[in-house]
């Protein structure tokens, strides 16, 4: 396993094709420090006794120990091993993790190619092995590229103006195929050594050039990253470890971009595009149930804290704004649990969890993440968002002043109330906050995906039945 020294320098070396702000970047510029900072922590947690079996596995290729990021899960104890990894690492981030993409990409490669195969004779499942050993013997760090540009909503990607609206294959060669799109949103590409592209939808006959997923290394002649940074404020008195944390969001071009066929994992099979979509959905979807209940807790603790900072933490509504925000944070830690019990061994051995309960929770999650928020914003007041520059807590002319009139409770010190109200503000009232909430939202689909996914995937007949025999209606009667 790498440690995060080695997964610096690696990451370093890449070719320069970030762009922000109208500037080319390498990776070792300081503007991505902060965001790659949260990946090089799952390498620091990989190395520590206290992680030992939940950040690290035992890869089922070779039987040695692995990052467990680069781990498939090939039981129920690795859906839930990876659920609380997730969340133990986002508390330490104070947000999202980022590396999940990888991991839920390759676990939904290990199911869809394994299928492909028994069903069309092709050999993808035979090169995604080749890759997953690379991937979990050199600790890879990969972004999932899935959602595409997609023009007029209301058309089809065969029916777009232009067909590069969405991702497709352009050119089918001897050797491979070159590849032309875009993919957004792409959490933690800039500082990931590989982007691995998935389709977004599911696709007709006439869209088979739509139909492909592949690996290329993130500095791929032809790829280019335009990415919009988003990190924590730098401190320069009050340090604190949420404020070394950052995000990058890249809007990924693949110009013409060449991919040797031992990289494709999908080439024309629209019945499998589809399925693919879906799948790493539903893995990532999970993996949101360790991270979004993560976020719960801090903005729950930040809410207690200002509460008795304020001297209202026994108020009756406090107490149950708190009460809120516990039930939604476990709730949808639960419905992780639920699914990691409940899940389904494939063919190819990958363990899926299962579809309605990790719908539940994301969906759960997100149509409270707005309320959760409003909740930390109406306890602490709005000093986070007019709060003094950090320079006037430290000058002469103003100090006194500021740590005077910023007391609470007077048994906590001034610069305690400083630090509080400060780390608040970075969450609800910076530019990295308006990211993240964007994120917490849309982040695995937005909650319509998941309304989608239940009504596709419920039965509702038993429960009709169940009313049917309660009320005395025969379930044979023709008349209903």
């Amino acid at each position: 396993m790498k440690t995060a020294e080695e997964y610096r320098k690696q990451l370093y070396g890449m070719r320069a094709n970030i762009h922000v702000g109208g500037e080319r970047l390498s990776r070792d510029d300081p503007r991505l420090i902060q965001p790659i900072n949260v990946v090089a922590s799952t390498f620091d947690a990989a190395q520590e006794p206290e992680f030992e079996g939940v950040a690290t596995a035992t890869s089922h290729l070779s039987g040695e120990k692995i990052n467990r990021f680069c781990n498939i899960h090939c039981s129920v104890e690795d859906l839930l091993h990876k659920q609380r990894m997730t969340r133990m690492l986002c508390h330490r981030a104070g947000g999202c993790i980022q590396r999940c993409m990888g991991i839920d990409a390759t676990n939904a490669l290990s199911v869809i190619t394994y299928d492909t195969d028994q069903k069309y004779g092709t050999e993808y499942h035979k090169r995604f092995l080749t890759f997953l050993e690379y991937f979990q013997k050199e600790d890879i760090v990969a972004n999932c590229a899935q959602t595409d540009g997609k023009g007029d909503r209301s058309k089809r990607p065969h029916e777009q103006v232009d067909p590069d609206l969405y991702l497709r294959i352009v050119e089918r060669k001897s050797d491979g195929i070159v590849v032309r799109g875009s993919k957004w949103h792409n959490t933690m590409a800039p500082y990931a050594q590989e982007i691995i592209v998935v389709p977004t939808r599911s696709l007709t006959k006439e869209e088979s050039d739509w139909a492909v997923a592949f690996a290329v290394p993130g500095d791929a002649e032809g790829v280019h990253q335009i990415v919009r940074l988003a990190s924590m404020r730098p401190r320069k008195h009050l340090k604190a470890p949420i404020a070394t944390f950052g995000d990058a969001e890249s809007f990924t071009v693949f110009d013409n971009v060449f991919v040797p066929w031992q990289r494709v994992f999908l080439c024309g099979e629209t019945d499998m595009g589809g399925r693919l979509a879906l799948q790493f959905a539903e893995f990532h979807r999970h993996s949101y149930t360790g991270c979004k209940p993560s976020i719960s807790d801090i903005i729950m603790g930040a809410t207690a804290l200002a509460a008795e900072y304020n001297g209202v933490q026994n108020a009756q509504h406090i107490r149950m704004k708190l009460a809120h925000l516990i039930g939604v944070g476990e709730l949808v830690n639960a419905a992780g649990i639920a699914a990691a019990y409940h899940s389904t061994k494939t063919p190819s051995g990958t363990y899926i969890p299962n579809s309605i309960f990790v719908n539940v929770g994301r969906r759960l999650a997100g149509e409270n993440i707005f309320h959760e928020w409003e909740i930390l914003c109406d306890v602490a007041g709005g000093v986070y968002a007019t709060l003094p520059f950090e320079e006037d807590w430290y000058s002469e002319d103003t100090r006194k002043y500021l740590e005077k009139y910023i007391m609470r409770n007077p048994r906590v010190s001034a610069e305690n109330q400083h630090r509080l109200f400060r780390l608040i503000s970075d969450l609800l009232a910076s530019h990295w906050s308006g990211v993240e909430l964007a994120g917490q939202y849309h982040g695995g689909g937005s909650p319509i995906m998941e309304t989608i996914g239940l009504l596709r995937d419920y039965d509702l007949r038993p429960k009709v039945d169940l009313v049917k025999y309660l009320a005395g209606i025969s379930l044979d009667d023709p008349q209903g």
